[in-house]
């Protein structure tokens, strides 16, 4: 089914700015109750980005509405500074019921709203708040499988509160006061691990392992809110970062009982590694993945929680580095011989695939297998012996659900594809693993989902499907995909944004989109590519506009990421500039008149592009720009480039600074001033080397915003002087 049915229609600045994009509207956070008797999901019912807490009953295919808050629930501003990171951290934008939990073995909702705790039982069970208004925020609820109590951290300290009733009562002691904390993942876990717990429910829900975190030895920087009319104390920031080639956080992993006491410190070797995963295992044994400062050994050990004893499961090495993931899946009873084992995503090949493992870490044999990657594991049915992921089996440019047998009797057993249609799917199953939801879109369908057979994938029902008026009203139309070779021969996938046929055939002036960077795909098959709302606007304006996804981006696997090694910058703006004489080959691209502009690792990239192919790029707009990388974190910039004292040379080509002297064409940055995660310090130092070369350059600073902007008013702003900017400088 096409969305499309008018041509391209003007589209106001206000369409650019504002969330979530037409079609965009749709369930979020999908789970299952434990009895797989309801589907529940967060949606707006007015497409906006409030959202509540509803329930769907396949048995029915009626929905109810499970949580509606009448306080409007939680918001930019009414939550704490902590959280406010969090939710920076996790890129939330969504207000009202913004999280939800269901109890693994029972069916009992958590809801955290507005730093308060409360509880849903069955559909007409009003909510129960089970702590009373805290003077402190609440920080990282969770449930215990059996649904008896829930964890939570407070002023450094973990917490636990019965659900039957009852007060909290901490259970760990000494951090509070002391700079430390018990129960919460640090900065660089959150940021740059994906890694956003710190603490962690046994599966019997007596025990929980838990994390201390040390950072008093990191030296603060501070972030004053320069556009606040008051000044002190309230008007700033103090964060502990750890910059490239410093001191991490010092970690240690303990168990505590539910009733407190003295935890169990485990013995985690050196203490310079990071502590990357913790899973418990059906038999109540805990796993934790250890990594090197390095990333390039990843060490699982399986700790006894009584005596704290530990033995080596599963070492990964390599000369590349080490991508984290949540692939890790324990096999209990029902797999048979095979309990006590686990399921295991490797990259040795240069490609993520799937392996089966015994209970001792004996590999026993290969799961997949081919030039493609495991993106995900689904699910995994025991009892016979079937494992499900997403994959790109067939195209980085899509995503799809499989079923792979881990018999030993079936080792040539190949994937079989569930998901049919073209496109990105994701997907969640059922825990009987009957069906699953399936969440489809395509460049040409927006999102819809449906409730599916794991059998065949045939649909069973629709859960939600809607038109947006916006799509039509706005004339938005898909980009086209299409590929082209890099100047050595590697296939690059990238996209199209004509301009309206009002604008003629071409040549048109250019715009390159870029983000270049890793862990992230920009070119799809998915919705997402044709509410890329910026790309439409200047499209609509006239401008051609292209993405590629360069050598170093998601999708691909390690053996496409790993050129940018020791240093970035260089392949990312070589494929970049190739993907532009190609449109010029092609006679869409005038090459007078090309333009880039990127965010973050695309800020970058486009000041890359503009110092590093000033014959190529005339005009660059860099938002949030990394620009020298000992200015950036030690897990995230160390992966990809050493320590500094390691790899001076690489770092120095690496900056933008180090290349200002060859700009000629014009470059506007964009930076809010109270961004945490990429320092305002990198657009200033950039300044610096800009003014001591010459160089003309123009700023756009937000004095309220962090990383990315938030408030509607600022994002307006900003899109309009983007515009102005392309069109003063590529329109002439």
């Amino acid at each position: 089914m096409s969305a499309f049915n008018t041509p391209s229609a003007h589209i106001p600045i206000e369409a650019i700015a504002s969330y979530p994009q037409p079609g965009m509207a749709i369930p979020g956070s999908i789970a299952f109750s434990p009895d797989d008797g309801l589907i529940t999901y967060l949606r707006s019912p007015t497409g906006d980005l409030t959202r509540q807490l509803f329930a769907f009953d396949p048995a029915t295919g009626e929905e109810h509405l499970l949580v509606n808050p009448t306080s409007g629930g939680t918001t930019d501003e009414n939550v704490s500074l902590e959280e406010a990171l969090r939710r920076e951290r996790q890129r939330q934008r969504e207000f009202g019921v913004t999280q939800y939990a269901w109890a693994k073995e029972t069916n009992l909702i958590l809801v955290p709203m507005q730093g308060n705790l409360y509880l849903q039982e069955g559909l007409d069970a009003p909510l129960r708040q089970i702590v009373l208004d805290s003077d402190a925020p609440i920080l990282d609820p969770q449930l215990s499988p059996d649904g008896t109590h829930v964890a939570y951290v407070c002023e450094a300290e973990l917490y636990v509160v019965p659900t039957g009733g009852g007060e909290p009562r901490q259970i760990t002691e000494g951090a509070r006061g002391t700079g430390k904390t018990h129960g919460l993942a640090e900065y660089i876990a959150q940021e740059e691990m994906h890694r956003s717990h710190g603490f962690w429910w046994s599966p019997d829900g007596r025990q929980l392992a838990f994390e201390e975190v040390d950072e008093t030895h990191i030296p603060i920087y501070h972030i004053v809110h320069q556009g606040k009319q008051q000044v002190g104390e309230g008007a700033q920031e103090s964060h502990r970062y750890p910059f490239a080639g410093t001191a991490n956080a010092r970690v240690r992993l303990g168990i505590v009982g539910v009733d407190g006491g003295a935890p169990l410190w485990l013995d985690l070797g050196d203490d310079t590694c990071y502590l990357a995963r913790v899973d418990w295992m059906p038999d109540g044994s805990l796993v934790v993945q250890l990594q090197n400062r390095e990333q390039t050994v990843l060490d699982l050990l399986r700790f006894d929680p009584r005596s704290g004893a530990s033995r080596s499961l599963l070492r990964e090495a390599s000369d590349v580095w080490i991508n984290l993931h949540d692939d890790f899946r324990p096999l209990g009873n029902d797999a048979g011989d095979l309990a006590g084992g686990f399921i295991w995503s490797s990259e040795r090949s240069g490609f993520r695939h799937l392996y089966l493992y015994d209970r001792d870490g004996h590999l026993l044999r290969q799961l997949t297998r081919g030039d493609w990657i495991v993106t995900e594991v689904a699910g995994v049915d025991e009892e016979h012996a079937l494992v499900y992921f997403m994959a790109t089996r067939d195209g980085p440019t899509e995503r799809h659900l499989y079923a792979v047998s881990f018999a030993l009797s079936q080792a040539d057993d190949e994937p079989r594809r569930l998901t049919h249609e073209p496109g990105m799917h994701s997907t969640v199953l059922d825990h009987q693993l009957r069906c699953f939801v399936d969440i489809h879109q395509a460049v040409e369908r927006p999102p819809w989902v449906s409730l599916r057979s794991l059998e065949d994938g045939a649909t069973l029902q629709t859960i939600y499907e809607r038109h947006d008026p916006r799509i039509d009203q706005l004339g938005l139309q898909p980009p086209e995909l299409v590929t082209l070779q890099s100047r050595d021969g590697v296939t690059l996938h990238g996209a199209i944004y004509r301009p309206p046929a009002a604008h003629g055939p071409g040549p048109y002036p250019a715009i390159v989109s870029v983000y270049g960077g890793p862990h992230a795909q920009t070119v799809t098959g998915g919705w997402g590519m044709t509410v890329a709302m910026r790309e439409q606007y200047l499209r609509s304006l006239g401008f051609l506009v292209f993405r590629l996804d360069n050598r170093g981006a998601a999708g691909r696997g390690l053996v496409f990421e790993q050129p940018i090694k020791g240093r970035m910058g260089h392949i990312e703006v070589q494929d970049q500039v190739d993907g532009v004489r190609w449109l010029v080959e092609q006679g869409m691209a005038d090459p007078s008149r090309v333009g880039v502009y990127g965010w973050s690792y695309g800020g970058y990239i486009a000041t890359m592009c503009l110092a590093r192919a000033p014959e190529v790029f005339k005009v660059a707009v860099a938002g949030a720009p990394v620009t020298h990388w000992d200015g950036y974190d030690t897990h995230y910039t160390e992966r990809y480039m050493g320590t500094p004292h390691a790899n001076p040379e690489g770092y120095t080509e690496s900056s933008t600074m180090q290349h200002v002297e060859r700009i000629t064409g014009h470059l506007m940055l964009v930076h809010g001033l109270i961004d945490e995660n990429v320092h305002f310090r990198h657009t200033a130092r950039l300044i610096n080397a800009l003014i001591h070369a010459r160089k003309p350059y123009d700023l756009l600073l937000f004095p309220d915003e962090r990383h990315m902007p938030r408030a509607l008013a600022d994002r307006i702003y900003m899109e309009e002087r983007i515009r102005d900017y392309f069109l003063q400088y590529l329109r002439q």
